[in-house]
Formats: structure tokens, C-alpha cells, sequence
């Protein structure tokens, strides 16, 4: 009896792209494989320092820290006012409040290789 990797029992090829037609979306799965294949990290390793730096960049975000991350871009959180929308449909005014949003600057280096 063959026994299947971690990757291929989900359905991923070798390469840890999913195989579904259609899906570009990486999982955190793949990117915990990843990790665990190119470093001396054991897969459970692996997926708490993934678990770590995303706890961290949502922290952050949480106390309106701006987020860098080299070579990708930039995470920060920028105040939304109140304003009147429209509901799609019913045409209805409806009062937005106002709040907090993410926003994602692509570094220079990233976008100048898209």
C-alpha cells in the first residue's frame, strides 16, 4: 500500500499548487509545506511560526500600526468617515458609519515583476 504525502492527500501537486481549475488561492496549508520543505522546520514548526507572524501583522493592524513587509508591500489602516450609500436593488439611501479599513501598498519591486 502507497502512502500519499500531506500534499497530495489534499489534492496538491508536487509543488503545492492546488489542482482545482480556477482556485489561484494559496491556503496557509501550502504555505506551512512550503516552509517545512525549504527550511530544517519540522511541518508542526513550521505552522506556528506561520501562526505567529500572522498573529503579529493582525495585531499590529489592531493598534493602527503600519505593517511592512520587504519586498511585497505595505499593510495600514486608514479611517473611514460616515456617508450616505446607496442599497443596490432597492435604490434606499442607507447612513454608512464611519470606521477603520485595511489598505495594501505593493512595493515598488513586486509590482515592477507582475
Amino acid at each position: 500500500m502507497a502512502r500519499t504525502s500531506p500534499s497530495e492527500a489534499r489534492g496538491n501537486d508536487a509543488g503545492g499548487a492546488e489542482t482545482r481549475a480556477g482556485s489561484g488561492k494559496i491556503a496557509k496549508t501550502q504555505i506551512i509545506d512550503q516552509i517545512a520543505e525549504r527550511t530544517s522546520l519540522s511541518r508542526k514548526q513550521a505552522g506556528e511560526a506561520v501562526a505567529t507572524l500572522l498573529g503579529g501583522i493582525a495585531e499590529a493592524l489592531r493598534d493602527g500600526k503600519t505593517v511592512g513587509l520587504p519586498g511585497l508591500g505595505t499593510l495600514s489602516v486608514t479611517e473611514t468617515a460616515a456617508r450616505t450609500g446607496v442599497r443596490p436593488g432597492t435604490s434606499e439611501k442607507i447612513q454608512i458609519p464611519a470606521g477603520r479599513k485595511i489598505r495594501f501598498k505593493v512595493a515598488g519591486t513586486l509590482k515592477g515583476n507582475l
